[in-house]
């Protein structure tokens, strides 16, 4: 037969309020056994009274035999004796409930005086105390007797069968050794310390008069053998947890220690894991059965509460309460963990809609279930702004990066979490108007899908890819761009996107009026039209690490041009970034790679750009050079320096793997090379190669 075949697994609607503190075994039982104490003293006088009859030989002497051995008769066939008992119980008072909660192991002592049946006190050499004879008590439990021998026996006076307990029981003894002159109070801490030991139900030490002298023999009742597990209302913790706590105990006779060790990193799973859970009652059935009843509080219900920015009062907010709801994984039924409640208050933070979010469990009607409730305080869900700002490297020339921005944002549309963004900027040459509405998480649909709507027209200069003319005229692009784009969690750390986007482009000249053809003569436009039109089908993944700047990252981009009209552009454009951070110590080493290319018949414009800011280092953007194809490599090492100030060393190098020329109407340079000191100060040197 297995070891596990008995254990099994039962659910149960037993709820218990939730405990503070669960206290040991050996707390309860030293509770227990200190309010028994009082009546041992009785066992000294007895044994006092027998010990002063052995040392007077006068008195021995003036006796008859008869009466020497009807003494010793009294002696064994009736001894004085006490017993000590434990048993394992649970209240069935309603009012009691603190107490389950607080031990799950509940233990109960008796102490017993037994005496020879006789009215003459003087015979049985002791007399039951009364009240004001405590003094006497302690005085009693002072006085010492010389014990013999000490043996451990069976309940019915006989050899354990089973001699490891018996070593077990003679381990735990300290006081109680032959040739030894005790006390009661030794004693009883001795029996105290057999049951401690945990192997053992009940102890019961019996003195005994013999030719020898007295011998102390405490009976002892071993506790059953394991055989088999039944465990009631644990839905969430794993029978693998359980089967390997109590695996080693399988045969064995249970120890009560090791019990209460097991119900402990019981409750310790719970605990680490933030459940509210914990075992609520233990009971050791015949047959070795042990049953094990655990509590685990379920969410009840979950309501939102908008509370008032100003005055902390509950309000009527303006967001829909299913809209909140739905962030949550706690749902209702579930064992609540505190842990899975934090992230869902991280997750409703997310959204951008609330300055404070909390959650306050509170009991439930029902027993052993909570009621969680959401506080949530509502920030303004969007107004207009203003404001300018320099965007650097796109143009030459003093103030060429001075820009203007007017926004109107709402963060809460139809109180769906839904966003909208109207913004303006612009500058000397380059101007954006954007419409951007999205919907974080699409109604009905499981797998948290957002929509995102975009209406742009932008113009960007063009010598980002054809550089600068000679006839120092200006290039800029214009493009008029619509579409929609899908998007939500692949995996863990991985998200994927996909949609289509409609693009009408051209090249502009100083005035704005559209031209084909640049101061060489190269062509602009890949169709020889004033404008390209293209129907382009985007897929992207991006795995995110940490999130944090430095941490790992990769990104993979497609796009496919898609000729639905026989005008329009075919072409195949992929894209790759990866990103790895490493800690060197007190330093951080950051690597990154990125590269692409792109077949088919695409316009100049959308050529891979090498250079700036978020490519090489120290050179202009797309001064390096663009083509078809291209890499880049940067690394980078920030390290601390003084105070608050830190240092950065890092270097660049583009390269556009010789694809520059079937770019039309490229100025070539074909790669870079940027190496650069900086530090957060603001000191700098660098130094650049074409």
């Amino acid at each position: 037969m297995h070891p596990n075949d008995g254990v099994s697994f039962t659910s149960s609607s037993l709820k218990i309020p939730l405990p503070s503190s669960s206290p040991s075994l050996s707390q309860a039982l030293a509770s227990q056994l200190a309010r028994t104490g009082h009546s041992v003293f009785q066992l000294i006088d007895s044994l006092r009274n027998r010990s002063n009859y052995v040392r007077n030989p006068l008195s021995r002497s003036t006796e008859s035999t008869q009466s020497d051995l009807g003494i010793s008769s009294l002696f064994r066939s009736s001894p004085l004796l006490f017993s000590l008992s434990l048993s394992l119980t649970r209240s069935t008072d309603p009012t009691q409930n603190h107490n389950i909660a607080k031990s799950p192991l509940l233990c109960s002592a008796s102490l017993s005086l037994t005496q020879p049946a006789s009215t003459d006190s003087t015979q049985s050499g002791s007399e039951l105390p009364q009240k004001g004879q405590s003094a006497t008590a302690g005085r009693h439990d002072e006085e010492r007797v010389l014990i013999s021998e000490v043996l451990v026996r069976n309940k019915d006076g006989e050899e354990l069968e089973m001699k490891d307990l018996e070593m077990e029981a003679l381990t735990a003894l300290k006081a109680c050794r032959a040739n030894s002159a005790l006390t009661v109070r030794e004693v009883q801490e001795d029996v105290h310390r057999i049951i401690d030991s945990g192997y053992f139900s009940s102890c019961m030490p019996v003195a005994v008069d013999t030719r020898d002298g007295i011998r102390l023999v405490f009976q002892v009742e071993p506790n059953q053998e394991f055989h088999g597990l039944v465990c009631e209302g644990a839905n969430v913790l794993p029978s693998k947890f359980l089967e390997d706590a109590f695996r080693d105990g399988h045969g064995k006779v249970v120890n009560l220690k090791r019990l209460d060790e097991v119900i402990n990193s019981i409750n310790g799973w719970y605990m680490e894991r933030g459940l509210f859970g914990l075992v609520s009652g233990v009971d050791i059935l015949s047959g070795g059965i042990i049953r094990l009843q655990v509590a685990e509080a379920e969410v009840n219900n979950i309501s939102i509460r908008f509370l008032d920015r100003k005055t902390g009062e509950p309000c009527k907010g303006k967001t829909k309460p299913e809209t909140i709801l739905r962030q949550l994984t706690t749902k209702k039924g579930q064992v609540y963990s505190m842990l899975q409640g934090k992230r869902d208050v991280d997750t409703v933070s997310t959204m951008g809609l609330m300055e404070d979010v909390s959650i306050i469990p509170q009991p439930a009607g029902d027993a052993g279930k909570v009621d969680l409730i959401m506080n949530v305080v509502e920030r303004p869900s969007g107004g207009f702004s203003a404001g300018g700002g320099i965007s650097s490297g796109i143009t030459s020339g003093p103030l060429s990066g001075l820009i203007g921005s007017f926004a109107y944002s709402h963060r809460n549309l139809f109180g769906r979490n839904q966003k909208l963004n109207i913004s303006l900027e612009r500058g000397q040459i380059d101007s954006i108007f954007r419409i951007n509405y999205t919907d974080p998480w699409i109604e009905g649909d499981d797998k948290r899908t957002s929509r995102t709507i975009i209406v742009q027209n932008s113009r960007t200069p063009g010598t980002l890819v054809h550089g600068n003319l000679h006839d120092n005229s200006s290039l800029s692009i214009g493009r008029v761009t619509a579409g929609v784009e899908f998007s939500r969690p692949i995996r863990p750390k991985w998200n994927g996107t996909a949609g289509l986007i409609f693009q009408h482009a051209g090249a502009r000249d100083e005035k704005g009026n559209p031209i084909i053809k640049d101061f060489y003569g190269s062509p602009l436009t890949a169709s020889g039209k004033p404008y390209d039109d293209m129907l382009l089908a985007k897929f992207e993944s991006v795995y995110t690490g940490s999130g944090d700047q430095g941490s790992s990252m990769f990104a993979f981009n497609m796009e496919q041009g898609l000729p639905v009209m026989p005008e329009w552009l075919f072409f195949n454009r992929v894209n790759a970034r990866a990103r790895k951070g490493v800690e060197i110590g007190p330093a951080r080493l950051l690597l990154s790679l990125s590269g692409g290319h792109v077949v088919g018949n695409f316009s100049p414009h959308e050529a891979f750009a090498i250079g700036g800011t978020n490519s090489v280092r120290g050179y202009e953007e797309g001064a390096v050079g663009s083509g078809r194809s291209y890499v880049v490599g940067s690394s980078e090492v920030s390290f601390p320096m003084v105070g608050p100030v830190e240092g950065v060393m890092f270097a660049d190098y583009g390269h556009d793997l010789w694809s520059g020329p079937n770019v039309p109407g490229v100025i070539l340079q074909g790669q870079g090379l940027s190496l650069e000191v900086d530090m957060d100060m603001g000191l700098a040197s660098e130094w650049s190669h074409h």
